[in-house]
């Protein structure tokens, strides 16, 4: 199955700094597809603007499972709030404005 448009990791001809190149590819490649689609969607339009706190953040929930991020995500589960922060917020009411991977609540 081919990649939906825009699910490139190297975005921007900007995206210049080996971290963000890193993070990029992290969020297209979790290992679920869901994953994918909500992490690097939204890496893709933001990442550019990331301040270094969210950077931080993002990089914390990449080392979420992938099964729980999704579950807490989705709001299957509570979210618990150690992995509660601005980002993931951010992330949560970047999908519900854009509907880019579905209906995320």
């Amino acid at each position: 199955m081919s990649e939906p448009s825009g699910s490139n990791t190297d975005t921007s001809s900007q995206v210049r700094d080996p971290r963000l190149k890193k993070i990029l590819f992290r969020c297209w490649h979790r290992g679920m597809k869901e994953m994918d689609l909500l992490l690097g969607g939204f890496a893709n339009a933001e990442i550019d603007r990331l301040t270094e706190d969210e950077i931080r953040e993002l990089e914390h929930l990449l080392t979420a499972n992938d099964q729980d991020l999704y579950a807490w995500m989705t709001g299957r589960t509570p979210l618990p709030g150690e992995w509660d922060g601005p980002l993931y917020r951010r992330i949560i009411a970047y999908h519900k404005i854009s509907g880019a991977a579905g209906n995320v609540t």
